[in-house]
């Protein structure tokens, strides 16, 4: 008969495993029914149970678990002897536990019925009357199994006491009597009765248990625990939401507040922080998402005794902010940045409060709900907020629907908008304001989960006075007191929900939901919170861990394949960016030495003396009469007309005496400026706009501090020159040389214009606008001469003739000498009279006079006397500006860079700097998920083996029910 009870006991849980694999409607969102779950498995499938993923019971899946009971009686059938064997051993065991178990099933019938007659007609009216058949058939059996009982405990007693009186009188065992009854009369339908009883019981008994764990003596334990565990699920929480993801994969469930504007919302927010710190005003003033994140700190002391509490925006970059008033101004006014014309704006403002007065939360405060728009609101307002919400309270979010308790609970718009989203309610709990306000009996209706029912319930509060409590408490340095404002406030629920014991403790509970108490108060709301938060985000670390690690191994391979795992920072590519700046630096000073200056200078001199020479020669009628002196060899430079001496030296002072050191000093500056931007501009500085805009400023902050003294040490220096200038024969050889080679340059200039205009206008048609510019401007001369004239009196009027050639030049309907034509025509005379003159002056510069005759010919060639000039200013020049300005400069700059651009950038700037470079921007990007991936994995791999850990001893304690 043993190894037939067995071979039953095993063939009756091999059925309930499957059948509680087979169910569809999982969910371990809750963790007593979760408990509930692990109880079916017995101790040889502990390792099937920790492999499976367990789903709470849901609103469907209870009938069929009394339906599966029920089943029991057939296989008992089969093993009559067996069940008679160990029901007999377990009558003990099961004396403690079974008194009101009976009507807790009943009770559990009657709230599945009216809770599906809640959430649909259809499947009410379906299953309406098999509930009311097996609620009246569990009470039936009910009363017939208590009757057995009492008869099985009857006749044990009557057995022991025949057992104690046999041995006491030295008789034998005493054989049972024909009337005697075997304690299975119950027979099966007592057996199945007795399973359902158990199941329903031990499901209630576990929820209780759960509700009131702040309460026993493993309470602190629990609560550290517990608070532990929500503190680092926050952390993988805020490191997934830094992760770039497309899709929600990668997040874990927050808890997202929701309510109408007069629900008092902010007044639960507050109550659980204990600071006043949430936007007020008349109109809509929560424009935006605030995602909250609570911090628990150790309770450390400030120097008055102060406990160290503070708010921080991690966006704003506004560091610690202890007065809390500071944080409700600024979230104001970040709220009403938001235009009135828009009224809400889906961008969050992320806040995070660290105290040791709160718990280890995250909630995302939404704009209250409105019925109807204002008139200074769009009349879209209704659908942006919910729009606005919807997005928010999507899975795998829970919903804390605030609901006012004298509003009717099917007219609150946080319940109306989450059944939306999660219709069976397993996602959201209910928190009842204002319960001061109606009539305690209807208070303690609704928080009995019966009308609305949610799979997490309701928390009933009291934040009356609220306001002045607040006020009252603060010091007198403006930081509230989080102590005495919760001491406050718990302390007027405590008074109120006193006063009404008879309707909100359990032991004063009656009906069918005797000795369960009422969820009330704020200190239970927090518990609340953050036992559901804990637990939705535990069911959801292997889908998370599982996510992760599929992105780490997409990140880890295109790391790979990119980048060849090299690892970058953004501090080491702002230390090799300045230092290939510093490298380029000292190629630069390298090659800009004094051949280099000296190169500048004489250039543009040579620029110099030649426009000197076009003003005082080229243009001059008698430059033709000059060349013509040089060639009489019999004519001395003595001799020599003094119109001829007066032009040199009108030259030459007009190029020693033009602000040598400002001009000298400017081009070296420029020159060097120029160079700088060509640094700051090339790669990788093309990048970083801001940072080549002050590489430049330091450059041009350095030349503008020493460009005046500079200037003024060369020209001191290069005064003599104004006066007199010695010349060598062989610095007039050079000067002679670069002079017909400045002559030969400019003649091929002119050369190269003039073809581009005979091959732009046609060599005829601007041969003919040449004469008739010519003949144009004679007789323009003629009608000056005329008008002079006319002045002295030498004649009465100008000529007619002249007056008709200027109408006939000016006159804009002549196609064949339009202006565009004759100013052709113009330029093309002035090159041809240019390119003369200068072939002139290059034949003398290599005529005989000028080439032996030295530096005494110097008025005959006035060309390379200047440029012996030029020559010398520039080398002169030269000295002093490498010593005054380029050698100061290129020891300063590279100190400047060192101290306001390396050392002066902090980490964000430095962060900012390098991923302005596209290139680097990726590589850090990647870099970082990978980087991020790899904590967020660690963590939630630590995380999966401490809920393994804690739900162990869950799972070892459903074996005291060796009896399933």
């Amino acid at each position: 008969m043993s190894a037939l009870a067995r071979l039953s006991r095993l063939s009756a849980q091999r059925n309930v495993v499957a059948n509680r694999l087979a169910s569809p409607r999982n969910n371990s969102l809750f963790r007593p029914q979760a408990r509930l779950n692990r109880a079916f498995l017995p101790l040889e499938n502990a390792a099937l149970a920790r492999g499976i993923h367990v789903r709470a019971i849901s609103f469907s899946s209870v009938p069929r678990a009394a339906l599966r009971a029920f089943r029991v009686p057939a296989y008992a059938f089969g093993a009559a002897g067996g069940a008679l064997a160990y029901a007999n051993y377990k009558v003990d065991e099961f004396r403690g536990f079974m008194g009101g178990v009976l009507d807790s099933a009943t009770t559990k019938a009657g709230d599945l019925a009216e809770t599906l007659g809640i959430y649909g007609s259809d499947a009410a009216s379906a299953v309406n009357g098999g509930l009311a058949d097996l609620s009246k058939g569990a009470s039936e059996l009910g009363e017939g199994f208590k009757e057995w009982w009492a008869s099985v405990e009857a006749k044990q007693r009557a057995r022991q006491e025949a057992a104690e009186a046999n041995s006491g009188g030295g008789g034998g065992d005493r054989q049972p009597s024909e009337g005697d009854e075997e304690p299975n009369n119950g027979g099966p339908a007592g057996a199945a009765a007795a399973l359902a009883a158990t199941l329903l019981g031990k499901a209630a008994d576990d929820e209780k248990e759960s509700e009131q764990e702040g309460n026993g003596p493993q309470a602190n334990s629990t609560t550290a625990e517990l608070q532990q565990l929500t503190r680092k699920l926050i952390e993988v929480r805020n490191i997934l939401k830094s992760v770039d993801h497309a899709d929600d994969t990668l997040t874990l469930p927050s808890m997202v507040v929701i309510g109408s504007q007069s629900s008092g919302k902010s007044s639960v927010l507050e109550a659980i922080v204990g600071h006043e710190f949430l936007p007020k005003g008349s109109n809509m003033v929560t424009r935006r998402p605030i995602e909250l994140t609570l911090v628990r700190t150790e309770p450390t002391r400030a120097s008055r005794g102060t406990p160290v509490e503070y708010g921080e925006f991690p966006g704003l970059g506004l560091g610690r902010i202890t007065d809390f008033r500071a944080v409700q101004k600024t979230l104001f006014d970040l709220n009403m940045a938001v235009p009135a014309a828009q009224c809400v704006s889906d961008e969050p403002i992320e806040l995070r409060i660290h105290s040791p007065h709160v718990p280890d939360l995250t909630m995302i405060d939404l704009p209250g709900y409105v019925q109807i728009a204002g008139m200074d609101q769009p009349e879209e307002l209704r659908e942006k907020i919910s729009t606005l919400c919807e997005k928010y309270i999507r899975e795998p979010n829970i919903i804390l629907a605030v609901c006012a308790a004298d509003v009717d609970l099917a007219n609150s718009p946080a319940l109306r908008a989450s059944r939306k989203v999660d219709p069976l309610g397993l996602r959201t709990i209910g928190v009842v304001t204002k319960l001061d306000l109606v009539p305690p009996e209807e208070g303690a209706a609704i928080l009995r989960n019966n009308k609305y029912p949610l799979a997490l319930g309701y928390v009933g509060v009291v934040c009356k006075g609220m306001t002045s409590a607040f006020r009252t408490s603060r010091g007198h340095d403006g930081v509230s007191g989080e102590g005495n404002v919760t001491r406050s406030v718990l302390q007027g629920e405590n008074d109120y929900f006193s006063q009404h014991a008879e309707h909100y403790l359990a032991a004063n509970v009656r009906g069918r939901n005797a000795g369960q108490a009422p969820l009330t108060g704020t200190e239970t709301l927090r518990r609340r919170l953050m036992a559901v938060l804990e637990e939705s985000m535990g069911s959801s670390l292997h889908g998370i861990a599982n996510a992760v690690q599929i992105e780490l191994e997409e990140a880890a391979y295109q790391f790979k394949v990119q980048y060849n795992d090299r690892s970058i920072s953004a501090e080491s590519y702002v230390a090799e960016t300045m230092d290939a700046l510093k490298a380029r630096f000292k190629d630069l000073a390298a090659g800009f030495g004094k051949p280099e200056v000296r190169s500048l200078l004489r250039t543009a001199f040579d620029d110099k003396v030649m426009d000197i020479l076009a003003q005082m020669y080229w243009t001059d009628a008698r430059a033709s009469e000059l060349s013509q002196l040089a060639d009489n060899k019999k004519l001395t430079a003595q001799d020599l007309d003094r119109y001829w001496q007066y032009k040199l030296d009108a030259s030459t002072s007009a190029l020693t005496k033009s602000g040598i050191g400002r001009l000298s000093t400017q081009l070296v500056a420029d020159a060097v400026r120029a160079h700088i931007d060509g640094l700051a501009s090339a790669e990788p500085f093309n990048h970083h706009p801001d940072a080549a805009e002050r590489i430049a400023g330091f450059a041009s902050a350095i030349l503008r501090e020493r460009f005046g003294i500079t200037a003024d040490q060369v020209e001191n220096c290069v005064k003599p020159y104004k006066y007199e200038v010695e010349v060598e024969q062989v610095e007039w050889e050079d000067g002679r040389r670069r002079s017909i080679d400045l002559l030969d340059k400019e003649l091929r200039m002119c050369d190269e214009a003039l073809k581009r205009i005979q091959k732009a206008v046609g060599s005829k048609r601007l041969r003919e606008a040449e004469a008739h510019v010519k003949s144009v401007e004679e007789r323009s001369r003629k009608a000056a001469l005329a008008r002079l004239r006319a002045r002295e009196g030498a004649a009465d009027a100008a000529d007619p003739a002249t007056s008709d050639a200027l109408l006939e030049e000016s006159d804009p309907t002549q196609p064949h000498y339009n202006s565009a034509l004759l100013a052709k025509a113009r330029e093309s005379t002035f090159l041809a009279d240019r390119s003369a003159i200068l072939k002139m002056r290059a034949a003398a510069l290599r005529a005989k006079r000028c080439k032996t005759g030295g530096p005494e010919a110097k008025a005959f060639c006035p060309e390379a006397f200047l440029s012996v000039v030029a020559d010398k200013l520039a080398y002169t020049s030269v000295m002093f500006i490498n010593i005054e300005l380029l050698a100061e400069f290129f020891y300063q700059f590279p100190r400047e860079i060192d101290s306001h651009l390396i050392y002066d950038l902090g980490k964000e700037e430095i962060s900012r700097f390098a991923r302005e470079n596209p290139d680097v921007r990726k590589h850090l990007d990647l870099q970082e998920r990978k980087e991020k991936l790899e904590m967020v994995m660690e963590k939630l791999d630590a995380l999966v083996k401490v809920y393994q850990e804690k739900q162990a001893p869950q799972r070892n304690s459903s074996s005291k029910w060796g009896f399933f």
